[in-house]
This record gives structure tokens, sequence and C-alpha cells, in this order.
């Protein structure tokens, strides 16, 4: 057993690293106690990631890592990987911390745990920061075996023994290899030892930039997603849908015609539409075409994009009466967005009488679980959840739907069943972020700022995913006990950073039955976008310059260190129909700054020619991936703020595809875009990266058209035509 003697703020807490039984080296580290809240006092002000950590305590420390005799080692994620790289970045800390090469180790995402409680949640962009330690750990604690199995073996002191490169050595020239002390390590008759983390100063891996373990898996088609697995009698299967979202089906007409077509196996109703069951994919689909069904009506079948805008505005229409002075008022919407991952909707499900299994990509494992067993009628115990590496997610994963209907239908028809949507219902009857409203009011005098209200309104949040319990078991104790999940979830992730006297921010929630979710963040994609952009206006009222008038009211020499590098090209002189526009985040305990280059020669055609992205992120575990991090983010930003949004009618999105969703392509892309990773410093933990690269981006674009332009935009995307001929409900 090992004490980690390693201390610091939230994570202020005991280690244990023990042995579990296996024939050759397996640890597993837990927590040696539990504080409560008031034991481990949150930083003030606290955000969600911290309140996300501090509800994942008692288990946060319930992981397995295991030596083969081989040298190679398997660590056992309680997280899902979907496109972030966590798999590599979790992989770093146990190479650092075990001292073996990086190709050595193999990741494997653990299937639902649900003595985990709230410790297998992948959001909120809390995964590196909630595993920093704890990983850290359990290596440290292998390690140190291994060195005293190799000082028994040589009859020495195990304060002799070092580690490198998968190997124990001796000062006089001796080696031998993990492998080979794989089952020796595995005793239980080494005493107790206190257990040191390595020192920063001494990490050779963990801060330098690293390309992905699964990169060559993932470029030549080797990577395994859910409908690559090979589940014996598993057959395919899709879903008729209905013509507005949340439809109900009535009765199907022609079941038994279509159960007649080539390859259709069953035919069958389930709560979402009717879904078909064939021997290929193709077949499956004509057979769903093929289907006559009465529907009945949803919960939002009247709603276009006019009613939906008019719903919200007039959520926030009272509140800020007129005043008499100086004050800046300005107000924004933006649009619902798809997810629209590169893997669509997916699961594969084999139901029995007494037992079911289930394979699917899932960010919160074991609220699916319960779920399908709900879905099933089985009970908890009798569910086996399989966690299936995921192809895109941006927050689309937090919800399991296809896991659902893949049991309900496996059920039904008494087999396996791999089942898909289309990229049309992904779309149509996926989530999406909710469309938002929101009115701000600045008051100024002699050139100070004296007051800053930002009332944001949004279609009500879904939050019924793992997220909600984690978040009230976190706040215990705290102010924001008794709000719903979504204002907590606002409270604690959308802040402005500025010094802009009396501050408030509210959210008001629309309560509309749309299937909505968190999309590459909760609030902050669009309520932080939307302050940035008024700083602007601020900035321009006041006579200041956009990036003077945000570093004279930040906060922190951190914050105006991520503005400095990113502005470093401040000013310089650009073409005419051109302009720099500039945008700040911080949120997770990271910050960035972002400045575009944006072409508007042709308002209707505008490009955003060159970025510059400045970010901390803390302790950066992997530089490289956070730099994908950031550039993606970049894209979602260049998407959603200039072209890619829903478009509802009468109770469902008119877009079905990409072409209709207009994401950004390889073209809309900038000709050159640098993203600088900042060291946080010595003593810096890793902050959260995942949602920290949209709000800046969208910002600093939209306030380069503004000044491209002399238009401010207040409605986005900017250009959002429907130029497309929809495809049929």
């Amino acid at each position: 057993m090992t004490e980690n003697a390693e201390h610091t703020g939230v994570d202020r807490r005991r280690f244990l690293a023990f042995l579990v039984a296996a024939p050759t080296l397996t640890v597993a580290a837990v927590q040696l106690d539990t504080p409560g809240a008031a034991a481990v006092p949150l930083p003030e002000p606290p955000d969600l990631g911290d309140v996300l950590n501090l509800a994942a305590l008692p288990t946060s420390h319930l992981l397995t890592l295991k030596v083969a005799e081989d040298g190679t080692v398997d660590f056992w994620l309680p997280r899902e990987e979907v496109g972030q790289g966590l798999t590599t970045a979790v992989a770093m800390l146990v190479a650092e911390e075990l001292d073996t090469a990086l190709d050595t180790v193999r990741v494997h995402l653990d299937k639902a745990r649900p003595e985990l409680l709230f410790n297998q949640l992948t959001g909120s962009s809390n995964s590196i920061r909630s595993l920093y330690r704890p990983v850290r750990t359990a290596a440290a604690a292998a390690r140190q075996r291994l060195a005293w199995a190799a000082a028994l073996r040589w009859g020495t002191e195990p304060d002799r023994v070092t580690t490198r490169g998968g190997r124990a050595l001796l000062a006089d020239g001796r080696s031998i290899a993990y492998g080979e002390l794989a089952r020796e390590a595995s005793s239980d008759r080494f005493a107790e030892q206190p257990l040191a983390l390595k020192p920063r100063a001494e990490h050779r891996l963990i801060g330098s930039p690293t390309s992905r373990i699964d990169a060559r898996a993932l470029v030549t088609g080797r990577q395994q997603y859910t409908l690559d697995l090979d589940i014996p009698g598993a057959k395919p299967a899709m879903v008729r849908r209905p013509p507005t979202i949340r439809g109900s089906v009535r009765r199907v007409r022609n079941a038994a015609a279509v159960e007649t077509m080539p390859g259709v196996l069953a035919v069958t109703a389930i709560a979402t539409g009717v879904a078909v069951v064939a021997e290929t994919f193709g077949q499956a689909l004509a057979g769903k075409e093929a289907l006559d069904v009465e529907w009945g009506p949803g919960p939002v079948d009247e709603l276009s994009d006019d009613s939906l805008r008019a719903k919200l505005r007039g959520a926030v229409a009272q509140g800020l009466p007129p005043l008499l002075g100086r004050y800046v008022d300005a107000e924004f919407d933006f649009a619902p967005v798809s997810h629209a991952p590169l893997e669509t909707n997916c699961a594969v499900a084999d139901v029995r009488p007494a037992h079911a299994t289930v394979w699917a990509p899932a960010q919160s494992p074991i609220a699916a679980r319960k779920a399908v067993a709900d879905a099933i009628g089985l009970p908890d115990a009798l569910v086996d959840f399989h966690v299936v590496q995921a192809g895109g997610s941006f927050g689309r994963r937090l919800f399991h739907d296809a896991a659902i209907e893949a049991a309900q239908v496996s059920k039904a028809v008494r087999r396996p069943v791999r089942l898909m949507w289309s990229r049309v219902d992904d779309m149509r009857h996926g989530r999406m972020r909710p469309a938002t409203h929101h009115k701000l009011r600045a008051v100024h005098a002699g050139g100070a700022l004296l007051s800053f209200r930002h009332r944001m309104a949004s279609v009500a949040m879904d939050v019924r995913h793992g997220f909600g319990d984690a978040i009230t078991a976190g706040l215990t104790g705290l102010p924001l006990v008794g709000e719903t999940t979504a204002q907590a979830m606002f409270a604690l992730s959308v802040r402005s950073p500025y010094d802009m006297g009396a501050t408030r921010q509210t959210l008001t929630e629309v309560p509309l039955q749309l299937p909505t979710g968190s999309w590459r963040g909760v609030f902050s994609g669009t309520g932080r976008a939307a302050e940035e952009m008024f700083v602007d206006e601020l900035a321009e009222r006041l006579g200041q310059d956009p990036v003077a008038f945000r570093r004279a009211r930040l906060r922190t020499a951190a914050q105006r260190a991520v503005l400095d590098k990113a502005a470093a090209g401040w000013g310089r002189e650009l073409p005419a129909g051109w302009a720099q526009g500039v945008g700040f985040h911080e949120e997770y305990r990271s910050r960035t700054a972002c400045v575009v280059d944006l072409d508007a020669t042709d308002p209707k055609a505008p490009r955003v020619m060159r970025a510059v992205i400045a970010v901390d992120a803390g302790r950066a575990v992997n530089p490289r991936g956070i730099e994908a991090q950031m550039l993606g983010g970049l894209t979602d930003a260049i998407a959603t703020t200039l072209r890619a949004g829903l478009h509802l009618d009468k109770g469902l999105p008119l877009e079905g595809s990409y072409s209709q969703f207009h994401y950004a392509r390889q073209r809309n892309s900038p000709y050159e875009a640098k993203v600088h990773v900042l060291d946080g410093g010595p003593d810096a933990e890793p902050g959260g990266i995942g949602e920290l690269g949209v709000p800046a981006p969208v910002a600093a674009i939209a306030n380069a058209y503004a000044r491209a332009t002399g238009r401010r935009p207040r409605s986005f995307p900017v250009h959002f035509a429907v130029d497309f001929e929809p495809f049929p409900r």
C-alpha cells in the first residue's frame, strides 16, 4: 500500500494504491478518506468542473492498471473518447509516472460501472482535470512495486533502484525489464511505503507535444467504431421517424407488405418510430422508406423560426427600463445548431429474456445503462453497457437514445440488432444547441463603466443525462442549491472576466419540448460570445481600441498574457474590405484569446483569412492535443457564425445533410492559423480545454465582420438562407 504525499487545492486528499488479485502486477488507486464538501473547500468562485470534481471525490480513484509479462501496460479508462484525444493524454500520464514508453500503454474504455457514481461522466471539459492525479497515482504505485521487486531479486535496498524506459536499473549497470518483474511485483509481501508523484522538473513526456496514439488506426480505417463491431447474429436496423419532432406512431398500414421485401426480417413499432430489421442496411433503409405510417402529433408541431424567436424575445422583454444618462443596449439572436458528428447516432444491442448487452458510444454510461434497463423492463444489474469510441460528439453522446432504441428493437424482434440513424434523421431528430436570445446593457459615466447586465433566454436545456445528479451532489452546502440544474450550470460557466462595475448575468429558460443538448459547451458558446461582441460596442462608444479596452478591464495577469499574445499583430494594415476582430474567454480554469483577419470584400461571402489563438490551460499535458482542440473550436466558430444553423419549420428542422447545414469546408478555413499554448506556471494544474475554444473566435469573427462592413450583425449565423430543397418529411 502507498500513500500519496502531494496535496493541492481541491485535490487535497490521500490516496491508496492497493494490489488486485492477478497473476501479474495489477494495482488500483482509491481514496483513503472521503472528505465532505466542508473538508475540501472549492476555489472561490467555483466553476462547473470544480463542482463535478467534488461530486466525483468518493470514487475518483477507483482506477485499474495492469503490467503484463510482455511489458505492455493496460489501463481501464472510465471516460469516453469522442475524438478529443483523451486516450492519448491519459496514456501520457501513465507512461510518465510508470517510466515506460508511450507505445507500451494500451488504454481501454471501461464499461458502465455504477459503483463509480459520478465518476464516469465525460463532459464539462473535466476529464483531465479529474484524472490528472488519480491516473498518475496508479502508475506511480505500479512503478514503485516494480522497483521493489527488482531490489528483492538483486538483494539490495529499494531506494537504490531507479526506473527508465520500462526497465528497473542499478547504478552498477544491471537492469531488468518490467515484464520480467510483473509476477514478482504482484506479491503482497512488500511493506507499505509513502508514494510521491514525480515532480514537474522530471517530466519527460507530460508537457511535450505528442501525436495521438490512435492516429494510424484512424487514418487507415482500422479504428473500430460501434457499427464495426462483429457481434454474432446482429442484424442491421433503421427507424422511420415522424414528420415532426417527437411525433408518435398511431398505426402502421403496410407492415406485412414491407416484411415481404427483399432482406427484410421484421417490422416493429417503438416509442420513437417504426423500426425495420433486415439483412443489410440498404435493405433496412428501403424498408423504412416504403412504410406507410399514420402519425400522431408532436409537442412543437406549430413551432417555426419566427415563433421560436418571438418566444425567446418575449421571455426577456421586461426588466430593463429606460434610463436617463449614458448607456449602451444590444440584442443578439442565435439559431439552433446540429451537433453533426461524422458518426451518426448508433448502437448494437442483444436483449435476452434475463439479460441484455449493449455497445454504444456514451459520455454518461451509468445513466445510459439505467435508461436501457428501464426501457426494456430489466433490473439494472442484468444490463451490461460497453462503451465504444465515438466518431465525434460535441455533446451529442451525452444522450443515449440510439442505445434505448436498439434495445427496444432487439427485445421486440428477439435477436441482436445493429441500429443506425440516417444522416437526415441525425440532423432533424437529433439533439441541437438551443436557440438563444440575449439582451445586454451597460451604464457608463465619465469613461467608466458603472454596471453591466446580461439577460439570456434559451430554449430549455435537456440535462437528463447524469450530470444533473452530479451537479446537485457537488453543490451540497453551496449557495446555488435550489436552483435548477440548468441555472446552476449557467451560473458556474458564464462569467464576465472584466471589471465592468456591478455585473449581473441571468438565464431564463423557455419550456419548449425540443431535443436540446450541450453543444461544444453548455451556455458559454452563445452567452460569452454575445458579451464579447457587446464589449466591442462599448469600446467604440467610449472611443477606445477594442484590445486596449479589454486589457484595461481584465482582472488577472494570466488573462492579459493570453490577450497580449494573440493580439501581437493587432492594428496592422490590411487591404480595403478587410478587418481584424478580437475575442476573449475564460472558463474551466483556462483562458484564451483569438484575433482574426476577415476578408469581407464581398459581405455575402466573408472568409477568415488568418487566425491567431493564445491559450493558457494551466499544466498542458499534451500541447498538440490542445492545439487541435482550439483549431476545432475555430472551425466550429467559422461555421456557426457565418452560415451553419438549423431552420425550424412547423415542428421540424429543414436541414438534413452537411450540404444543407453549411458546416465549414476546407475552403472556409484560414490560410494561416497559429495556436500558442502558454505555460500556466510551475504550480499549475490542468484546466479544461474541450469547451474553451468556441466563444472567443465566434466573437472575433463577428467583430471583424462589423468593422469590415460597418454593420454589426445581430442574428447568427450572419448568412442564413434556405438555399436548398429540403428532404421530404
